[in-house]
């Protein structure tokens, strides 16, 4: 017997703000960091914080909030063994654990 399955959507909207900040980072490398968070009223993904150039993890680890959730892209520069210059754009979802009972995801 097939079981059909009743999937729930949400419309969540990107503002141009976001996606003007994410393409600075990517192209123009003016932002270490882009942390986001969820408007529930609008449903928007809007700008939290920005971390310019010369930041680092560290700083993006510190402008986290330690009662909500954010989102964060990170743009990463590292040097291969090969000594050529790289750079990966991380996504994060930052979540803190009082936001999930304490069993969450366990089985027994």
């Amino acid at each position: 017997m097939a079981m059909a399955f009743k999937m729930a959507t949400t419309a969540m909207c990107l503002t141009d703000e976001c996606k003007s900040y994410f393409m600075a980072m990517k192209w123009k490398k003016v932002h270490r960091y882009i942390v986001f968070k969820i408007d529930e009223k609008s449903r928007e993904v809007t700008v939290d914080k920005v971390g310019g150039a010369g930041e680092g993890y560290a700083d993006l680890a510190a402008s986290l909030p330690n009662d909500d959730c954010r989102y964060a892209v990170f743009d990463f520069d590292f040097v291969t063994v090969d000594n050529c210059r790289k750079s990966k754009i991380f996504f994060i979802a930052w979540s803190v654990s009082s936001f999930f009972p304490p069993n969450f995801g366990l089985v027994d």
